[in-house]
């Protein structure tokens, strides 16, 4: 088995050549203008911190672009983990991965994090009264657009790819047999929890 791995760049090269043309040309420094209209449209990310990913999702436009080099991710409250918040205070390396319903192309963003609780950045990204508890200041590094292969192989968008229902089981059926739970009161919990929290931002 460990004669079929791959340990280093080199190994890497003999399957795949460097890449050539666009490919290699697209990385920018900073945010231009098509990356800033990207983000004002996307409604969905996706963020990676350390090993972990999260996603990130609200009304187009949620992230808030500063300047090139700095964009402000609202970060409302959800299940208490802090998983991705924890990981930045250890590593701020961070990629996001913007994505919009309907576009096959997805932007890719890679840079530096920290994390602010300074009233100045969290007021104006207030929803019905409510800002978010912190936010996530990412200091662009690197952004691209990724090409749409990924997208159109999934047929992502496409209304006849979605998963008949009951093909995936309801979360609190899920978490239940995971834990050891009750079913149908572990859905109502869960249920429960996503209807309060969205209730109290002012959301149905």
């Amino acid at each position: 088995m460990s004669d079929y791995i791959i340990n280093d760049a080199r190994g890497l090269r003999e399957i795949y050549p460097e890449p050539k043309g666009i490919a290699a040309e697209k990385q920018l420094s900073a945010l231009d203008p098509h990356c800033r209209n990207f983000i004002a449209h996307s409604p969905f990310l996706v963020l990676g911190t350390d090993g972990d990913v999260s996603p990130k999702g609200d009304d187009p436009g949620f992230v808030q672009v500063l300047d090139d080099n700095t964009i402000i991710i609202p970060d409302r409250k959800g299940n208490n983990r802090m998983d991705s918040l924890q990981n930045i205070l250890d590593n701020p390396n961070v990629g996001l991965l913007f994505m919009i319903p309907g576009v096959d192309e997805t932007l890719r963003v890679n840079g530096r994090a920290e994390l602010s609780i300074d009233p100045g950045i969290l007021d104006p990204l207030a929803i019905n009264g409510r800002a978010p508890a912190s936010a996530i200041v990412v200091h662009v590094e690197e952004a691209y657009l990724h090409c749409a292969k990924a997208l159109k192989r999934s047929h992502l968008w496409s209304a006849d790819a979605q998963a008949p229902q009951g093909t995936i089981a309801t979360a609190g059926r899920m978490f239940a047999d995971q834990l050891g739970k009750d079913p149908a009161a572990t859905d109502k919990i869960y249920d429960g929890h996503i209807k309060d929290d969205l209730a109290e931002e002012g959301r149905t």
